[in-house]
């Protein structure tokens, strides 16, 4: 079996609402649906976190080294694109567009052996994990609504983020958090990211220390992003300070990134997302690494239903890893699958088993928000 041909396909018209130095609008496209054919008509489905102008830009520079390859090696066949393209940069877009690609290398593979991913990583450690439902910061009682209607929904785990945190006033800080566990109740999973990746984020690290042990008072569960994603001294130093547990890592790329952090103890939760990282073969590394550093792996998962399925897998196959996260309301996860995510009655989500990712997509959905046309080999298979 060979690869054939290489396919960028933008996510538009449902972007969720989210950003950096500006908002993010519906139809800007930061997601990118990639999908690798065959000359034995298997199709593969990936995602990158990052624009279609730069994947089909990445493809154009990746296109000799994967035409021709056997996509039933996705390990093997993600090493070679990293390691022939390092004079272009290690990590950023072409890490992204790799991602993608592994990732579909991996459902392709699944596919062919008629296995779920999960297995071919080396087993199955458990056929449910626990999704955190993710939702952007409101001020407190149009934030408490949304929590209750979340929750109402069956989640038992919520991460709550950006906003107004940490940008307004230590009091407005402590009002949003106890708005937060009041509404999710006091047994639920609570966590608080502040967004230090934002473009001008301006606290520093008493900032963190304070709001760290203001948090302890309501039981959060991790604190997320509180310094800005470069500044590992400062992390370390939290960590040893901090009452609750503190996570990072979404912005890192490539494992070698992550070394430093792990063997500095710099996280108690460590959050690649295999949609930027270097797909799931790059991310088991790190999961590996984390696991023998001391720290916990829970994916960051801001992203696609095909990064969701992906990140269940990785879950799954991880000695520690009981946790993913669940981008609430964006129809990049909950229109783009045939059969809809359910919760079962303890809030969890299965593990799909059939092969590959294990997920049906939604044509119709895919068209709706890519453009692309699909052709019949691709939706048969």
């Amino acid at each position: 079996m060979k690869i054939t041909r290489i396919t960028a396909a933008g996510l538009r018209g449902g972007t969720p609402q989210g950003g950096w130095a500006n908002e993010i609008k519906p139809d800007d496209c930061v997601h990118t649906l990639i999908i690798v054919s065959t000359d034995e008509g298997v199709t593969g489905w990936g995602s990158a976190f990052t624009s279609d102008s730069l994947v089909e830009a990445a493809l154009k520079v990746l296109e000799p080294l994967y035409n021709g390859e056997n996509p039933l090696e996705p390990e093997r066949v993600s090493e070679k694109l990293k390691a022939h393209t390092f004079w272009l940069g290690r990590g950023g877009s072409i890490t992204h567009a790799i991602s993608g690609i592994d990732i579909a290398l991996w459902d392709i593979f699944g596919k062919v052996t008629t296995q779920p991913v999960s297995r071919l990583l080396g087993g199955r450690y458990r056929d449910r994990v626990r999704p955190y439902a993710s939702i952007l910061i409101q001020e407190p009682e149009p934030l408490a609504d949304h929590l209750q209607q979340v929750r109402a929904q069956g989640f038992r785990a919520f991460k709550i983020g950006w906003g107004p945190f940490g940008r307004h006033s230590d009091l407005l800080d402590a009002q949003i958090v106890k708005a937060a566990r009041d509404a999710v109740g006091p047994e639920a999973l609570l966590m608080v990211d502040a967004g230090a990746s934002d473009a001008f984020w301006n606290q520093g690290y008493k900032w963190a220390l304070r709001t760290a042990k203001m948090l302890a008072d309501y039981n959060v569960f991790w604190f997320e992003e509180p310094l800005p994603p470069d500044n590992l001294a400062d992390y370390i130093l939290l960590r040893n300070q901090s009452p609750i547990p503190i996570a990072g890592g979404e912005v890192l790329t490539r494992r070698q990134s992550f070394v430093p952090w792990l063997q500095g103890r710099a996280f108690d939760i460590v959050q690649p997302d295999v949609t930027k990282v270097g797909g799931i073969s790059e991310e088991r590394r790190i999961a590996w690494m984390a696991e023998e550093n001391g720290v916990r792996f829970v994916p960051h998962g801001w992203n696609t239903a095909l990064g969701l399925a992906a990140d269940l897998h990785l879950a799954s196959a991880t000695h520690n890893g009981d946790l993913v996260e669940y981008l609430t309301g964006s129809p990049f996860i909950d229109d783009l699958v045939a059969t809809k995510w359910q919760l079962d009655e303890d809030g969890m989500l299965v593990v799909p088993d059939g092969p590959g990712l294990g997920i049906g997509l939604d044509f119709d959905a895919v068209e709706k928000y890519t453009g692309l046309e699909i052709s019949p080999k691709e939706i048969s298979i």
